[in-house]
């Protein structure tokens, strides 16, 4: 049984192309050659002669192309006339949404790229700002880099201060005895609060709960711009939870207890060892280089007893320092009263 065609003239089966030739150099062709290309009869291409059933003529070209654009402007103008209902049909409604004023809303989400660019969107939104600024501040190998980065925002973080705002930083561990951050919240006037986790999230900063910067690159050269209310209270929400589990580093600074003669920072590179990760995964997570990051797992291998790796892994699981670190009070991070100005 011969399949229905799926395709048009001008789309035309090699097979009925080469029939049709035939056709027209022939004058006609039997049924019984037409049909590997029934096509041509569903087309219109061919048609049974009226003194022999048993043959097909082949109609003209002209008249098949004739036909052909017939129908193709017959459809034409039928959508031409479809178009000119919808027109008429819309056109009372666009004139009452054209009085109707245009919202000025910025966009949900905006790339920026450079650190220009980056800096002075944060400080456009900073200077509207009066309630609070959230900011997580991964750690970064180039301590010159990131100096020059806390002085050049520390006018900017003082003018929110100084219109009653509140401004709370969570740092990683190993920054809560870096001098340039613990001057420069010295020098700040007002509500500021720091405190530091093992680890924390890539870069954020959250402005009055309106507007998020995250970076949009893993070199940081390009930002987004979040100003979308479910996205930017989602940011805020991890922030929040992030700082009750932080340990205070200013304006009152606490020491991580030590449990089993194991400290914080240890207890998190065995938390990040059981995981099975590697030492330069651990150092990159902790904020550590990776000769510090295995000064810190050969000194907990000896506080162990461990004399390799897989028993060190295995001594962890067995000491419940983990365990011991969930179960500690939290009293660490709950929120204070703010600082009076």
């Amino acid at each position: 049984m011969t399949e229905a065609h799926t395709h048009g003239v001008e789309d035309l089966c090699p097979a009925g192309g080469k029939l049709y030739e035939q056709a027209l150099r022939e004058g006609r062709i039997s049924t019984g050659d037409a049909e590997p290309a029934r096509c041509l009869v569903d087309l219109g291409l061919l048609h049974p002669a009226l003194d022999d059933i048993d043959r097909l003529e082949p109609i003209a070209p002209t008249v098949v192309l004739h036909r052909l654009l017939r129908a193709s402007e017959d459809r034409i103008a039928d959508e031409r006339r479809r178009e000119e209902r919808l027109t008429e049909a819309f056109q009372p409604l666009l004139r009452i949404d054209g009085q109707r004023p245009e919202p000025d809303r910025p966009a949900a989400v905006k790339v920026l790229g450079g650190g220009e660019q980056i800096n002075r969107a944060i400080t456009e939104a900073m200077a509207e700002a009066d309630r609070e600024l959230l900011t997580i501040q991964p750690s970064t190998h180039s301590g010159e880099r990131m100096q020059a980065a806390q002085a050049a925002s520390l006018d900017r973080d003082q003018a929110l201060l100084d219109r009653g705002a509140r401004i709370r930083t969570l740092y990683q561990h190993t920054q809560r005895h870096v001098p340039f951050i613990i001057a420069r919240y010295e020098q700040l006037r007002g509500d500021a609060e720091a405190r530091t986790l093992d680890e924390v999230t890539d870069r954020l900063i959250v402005v009055d709960r309106a507007v998020a910067f995250v970076p949009a690159n893993k070199d940081r050269t390009w930002a987004l711009e979040v100003r979308h209310p479910a996205l930017v209270d989602y940011f805020a929400t991890t922030f929040e939870r992030l700082w009750r589990l932080a340990t205070p580093m200013y304006p009152e600074a606490v020491r991580p207890p030590t449990l089993g003669g194991v400290t914080p920072r240890q207890r998190a590179i065995a938390a990040l060892l059981v995981e099975g990760r590697t030492d330069a995964v651990i150092a990159d997570r902790l904020g550590l280089n990776i000769r510090t990051a295995r000064v810190h797992i050969a000194k907990l291998a000896a506080t162990l007893g461990s004399e390799s790796r897989a028993q060190l892994g295995y001594l962890i699981g067995q000491s419940g320092i983990l365990d011991q670190a969930r179960r500690a009070p939290q009293a660490l991070g709950t929120p204070r009263a703010p600082r009076p100005h």
